[in-house]
């Protein structure tokens, strides 16, 4: 299988529900959210982790980067989209395709960076805790 590297920032709850799938999936949007969008540069996923997460109290007041491989085949369906700067390219997957779009990641998410705004508490969580002690 052919695949291709993605990033997602994500804020404290949602990394609390990927840990808690073993680091295999992204949990199913919240009502207000149509479209879940990984973004296809670490750069990309930082900037919006450090800048938006971390002043963020529904993010926890961080912004974790997530990388994942997710089949080529499945990426293959969806077109970039550019909301922004040259490289502020995302794909937008429909809120009730993250199941299948799950399913295509190949190997188990990785958090790769981790910023933490001057409100962020940590919890008790030792996984989240050691996450923290990493990149604090």
């Amino acid at each position: 299988m052919k695949t291709n590297t993605l990033f997602r920032p994500v804020g404290l709850k949602e990394l609390e529900l990927i840990v808690a799938s073993g680091y295999r999936a992204f949990p199913p949007r919240l009502e207000w959210q149509p479209i879940f969008y990984p973004v296809l540069n670490v750069d990309y996923a930082a900037q919006i982790a450090r800048e938006w997460n971390t002043d963020d109290a529904l993010s926890g007041y961080s912004g974790f980067v997530t990388s994942f491989k997710v089949d080529t085949a499945i990426l293959d369906q969806y077109d970039v989209q550019n909301v922004g700067g040259a490289d502020h390219n995302e794909l937008w997957i429909p809120a009730e395709r993250l199941a299948e779009f799950n399913a295509a990641i190949a190997f188990p998410i990785e958090v790769v960076n981790a910023f933490f705004g001057p409100r962020f508490k940590v919890p008790e969580n030792k996984e989240i805790v050691n996450l923290y002690n990493r990149f604090k």
